[in-house]
Parts: C-alpha cells; sequence; structure tokens
C-alpha cells in the first residue's frame, strides 16, 4: 500500500477556487463529503475573519444549488451544502481511491492525503487531469504497519532498551549490560540495534514532506 500527500489545485471556473483566492486568509476545513449521481454533499468549516463574507459568496455562487448554517459565528461556521461541481469527489469515485478526511482548502489549494495500491493511486491522477485539477506531489511512500517495520527480534531488542535505560541522557544501560539482560553477544546486540535504528530512522525521514524528489506521481509509485 502507498501513501500520498497531494496539494491540489482547482480549475478556475470551480466555485471553490474562486471563493478560497477572493478570501485568500479564510480556511476551508472538509469534514465530510459524498458525491452523487451529478452533485456532491459536503460538510464544511470555514474559519477566519472574513466568514460571513465568504459564506455569503456561497449562497450566490450558481454552482451551490443548496447550503444551511450547522453553525456560526463571527469567524467560524460550519456549512452543509450541495454542490454541482465535486470535482474531488469525482475524482476519487472514478478512481476508487477515497481521500482522507479532512480535507484542509485555503487561497485555491487543498492538500489530501490518500492510501492505496499503485494503480490506484495512478488512477487517481489520470482522473485528476481528467477534471481539469493540477497537482504537485508533497511526497508518496510505501506505508507500513509498524508491526513490519521491525522484525520481531528487533524489536524485542529496542523495547529492552529503552526500558533499561540504554537512551536515556545521561545513559543508564551500556551495550555490554543490556546484552548481557538479553543474554546475548554484545556483537549480536550492537548489529540488531542498528539495524532498527537504521530502519525507524530512514522512516523518519521518509514521513518529512519535501523530503523526496517530486516527480509524476505515476513514476513515484511505479518506483516504490
Amino acid at each position: 500500500m502507498a501513501h500520498a500527500t497531494l496539494t491540489l489545485t482547482m480549475p478556475e471556473s470551480i466555485w471553490i477556487q474562486q471563493i478560497s483566492t477572493d478570501f485568500p486568509e479564510s480556511t476551508f476545513r472538509v469534514l465530510a463529503a459524498v458525491p452523487g449521481s451529478d452533485t456532491g454533499f459536503a460538510l464544511v468549516r470555514i474559519a477566519g475573519a472574513e466568514t460571513p463574507a465568504v459564506v455569503e459568496a456561497m449562497e450566490e455562487h450558481p454552482q451551490i444549488t443548496e447550503l444551511s448554517l450547522a453553525q456560526w459565528s463571527d469567524d467560524e461556521a460550519t456549512v452543509h451544502f450541495e454542490t454541482t461541481a465535486p470535482l474531488l469527489l469525482f475524482s476519487s469515485r472514478e478512481s476508487g481511491m477515497p481521500i482522507e478526511l479532512p480535507i484542509e482548502i485555503q487561497d485555491g489549494e487543498a492538500t489530501i492525503d490518500v492510501t492505496g495500491s499503485r494503480e490506484r493511486l495512478a488512477e487517481l491522477a489520470e482522473q485528476l487531469e481528467h477534471f481539469g485539477l493540477q497537482y504537485r506531489i508533497d511526497h508518496v511512500r510505501e506505508r507500513l504497519h509498524e508491526s513490519q517495520l521491525l522484525s520481531d527480534r528487533q524489536l524485542e531488542v529496542i523495547v529492552a532498551a529503552v526500558e533499561a535505560g540504554y537512551y536515556d541522557t545521561p545513559r543508564r544501560c551500556s551495550l555490554t549490560e543490556l546484552a548481557g539482560h538479553l543474554e546475548i553477544a554484545k556483537s549480536t546486540c550492537s548489529e540488531t540495534i542498528h539495524r532498527a535504528e537504521e530502519a525507524i530512522i530512514k522512516r523518519f525521514v521518509d514521513d518529512i514532506p519535501g523530503v523526496t524528489e517530486e516527480e509524476n506521481l505515476e513514476e513515484q509509485i511505479a518506483s516504490q
């Protein structure tokens, strides 16, 4: 399973692109969304000093066919609405790739997280292009469960090292003492810890956005 974070830019003809760029300081947080056959429905929290003006602009936009307020204040509102242009929902539906919620949109850009097979991610990329959504890759990596990151032996040694104070500052347990506690050779203990630390550190670096080079989504997926 691959996990990808993408930043999307909607076409200029779409309501969310127009309104979010008209009010660039406002944040749109999509809490729930579902596509219909020709329209889409969403629950969105709007935050910012211009929230009343944003809601008014949504009510007046021809691509918003229904809107109701669930919560309201001067700087925040939660709205339920129907739109005739749910391009992101359509892209998700046609590719079979669920988009993780919540989604944040500000000043014309949306950041999304998706997890699935390489084939589904490639199909999502095709659908985004089909519906006119521009995208860039923040990062893409293979998503592993923690149980797949370390072997049982590596996990056992790392847990024992933490509990014994091997990673404390100052250190409360030496490598020799740790190896004795585990009843293994010092060289075996050292190698096991090093391999476990290598896996953990590489996983940590992989999770930092922008560290890996951006390239076409399909190419990144194929290289995993």
